[in-house]
């Protein structure tokens, strides 16, 4: 009897091998039922999650996300490509910025995308556990860092400090705001059509917002 749910795990990581041919439901039973077993083996652990084998709908996606968080302990901080290298150096900077925030700086997570010109608005650093849409925005005195998509508006720095920065796994902004200097592209990419993941990081440095592939070392230096 062939295996419907392989689990595999890489650096800060877990990788599920999804049989191409098995009904969505009879798949999604498989994963409640292997996580469930591997409870104790996972623990509590931040990881990112590579789905492989089939082509999965984005609530097909949301009930996978939602079967894992319900038979174990594990938290999926984000949803990686193949892009290996690309994948490495941002779970590296993101596993760097949740130390740095559980160490005690002031800093808070939310999960969830927003969209429908929904706009997040606070005074710490934040963590977005999802997209930002189109129209919508997410306004911090510190630093904004995405753990998906930035489609709409990002400010950051609000509060007049030097060094802030956004970083995203997907930039395709509408906008960006540090401090005091803005950036907005000259042309609007088509959104609906997910670019190649790119985590790349926005900040100002010789009197302007750059954005730079996002790494460990880079953010350390903030």
């Amino acid at each position: 009897m062939k295996d419907l749910v392989l689990i595999k795990s890489f650096p800060n990581g877990i990788t599920i091998h999804l049989d191409p041919e098995t009904p969505f439901e009879e798949i999604l039973r498989e994963i409640a039922y292997k996580f469930s077993e591997a409870r104790t083996f996972f623990g509590r652990a931040s990881v990112a999650l590579s789905i492989e084998g089939r082509e999965v709908t984005d609530p097909e996606e949301i009930r996978i996300l939602d079967a894992i968080h319900a038979n174990s302990d594990l938290v999926i901080i984000c949803i990686v490509g193949r892009d290996e290298a690309t994948n490495k150096n941002f779970i590296k900077a993101l596993a760097h910025m949740e130390k740095k925030l559980s160490g005690g700086e002031d800093g808070q997570f939310f999960k969830g995308s927003l969209k429908n010109k929904e706009v997040l608005e606070t005074e710490n650093s934040i963590i977005v556990l999802g997209d930002v849409y189109p129209g919508s925005a997410v306004i911090s005195a510190r630093n904004v860092i995405i753990l998906g998509g930035l489609y709409g508006e990002a400010y950051a720095g609000g509060n007049g400090q030097e060094g802030a920065f956004v970083a995203a796994l997907e930039m395709e902004p509408e906008r960006i705001k540090i401090g005091d200097f803005k950036y907005r592209p000259g042309k609007q990419s088509k959104w609906g059509i997910r670019p190649k993941v790119q985590p790349k990081i926005a900040y100002v440095k010789n009197g302007k917002i750059t954005f730079e592939a996002l790494t460990k070392d880079l953010l350390s230096t903030f």
